[in-house]
């Protein structure tokens, strides 16, 4: 497999508080990992380092061979355009239709044709069941349905890797499985993906890899199944005792 993403003794830390250190992990290509542990582990604050939104302390960052942590801010936004991120509130903008959220960044980045991008969105429209929603505001949506576009909208620069933060916390319960839905079909189709989440269901059925991330760093790497079945850690134990 294509090694797509190391991460290599990564640490972040705001004034005397360290939110992790010492992380040493990768992604290879079509793989989904699900990060998961206890509020304020820095799982969301991880996430954004891996894409340098929130630049690291210490340590390197390397996607698709090119190490994030020493590029310009011009090469690094090239390379921000292979690594689509869906925030846990949406950002959507309200002033802009449905169809226009998503025909916006290939447009804008990609300069491409409005009549392609339009192709596009309304391509991804229907990949994320919403193809009747094109001329609506997203006001008018539902929390899930408007993830449901911001994931189309990640989408619409076909990227090589999708970070997920938390996408689904921010939503009532009845909408979750809609959103999961979706993104269990980009896991099936191939697409590489990084998901902190809550949900252990999707977690344990669609993940490849577990990274179990507490107290400043991560403490436990396996598959889902091992996991939830035989924690190797403490911290793991105590984790799963509460949360299952």
């Amino acid at each position: 497999m294509t090694e797509l993403l190391k991460i290599k003794n990564l640490k972040k830390q705001f004034g005397s508080k360290v939110i992790f250190d010492e992380v040493n992990v990768s992604v290879e290509k079509g793989e989904v990992i699900s990060v998961i542990g206890p509020s304020g582990a820095g799982k969301s604050t991880f996430l954004r380092a891996i894409n340098m939104l929130d630049t690291p302390t210490d340590g390197t960052v390397s996607f698709e061979g090119n190490e994030l942590t020493k590029l310009s801010e011009k090469k690094l936004d090239t390379l921000r355009e292979k690594m689509g991120m869906v925030f846990q509130n949406f950002n959507l903008f309200p002033n802009l239709s449905v169809l226009e959220n998503i025909k916006l960044a290939p447009l804008k980045v990609k300069n491409i044709s409005k009549q392609d991008a339009t192709k596009i969105a309304e391509n991804l429209l229907a990949q994320v069941g919403l193809t009747d929603k094109g001329s609506v505001y997203p006001d008018s949506l539902s929390g899930g349905q408007q993830q449901r576009v911001a994931i189309a909208r990640a989408l619409a620069m076909s990227p090589d890797v999708l970070l997920f933060d938390e996408p689904t916390s921010a939503l009532d319960p009845e909408m979750v499985g809609e959103v999961l839905a979706v993104m269990k079909q980009l896991a099936d189709d191939g697409m590489t993906m990084i998901v902190v989440t809550h949900e252990m269901g999707f977690a344990r059925e669609v993940a490849d890899t577990i990274w179990f991330m507490a107290d400043g760093g991560i403490q436990e790497i396996s598959t889902p199944e091992e996991f939830f079945e035989h924690p190797k850690t403490t911290r793991a134990q105590e984790f799963l005792e509460k949360v299952l």
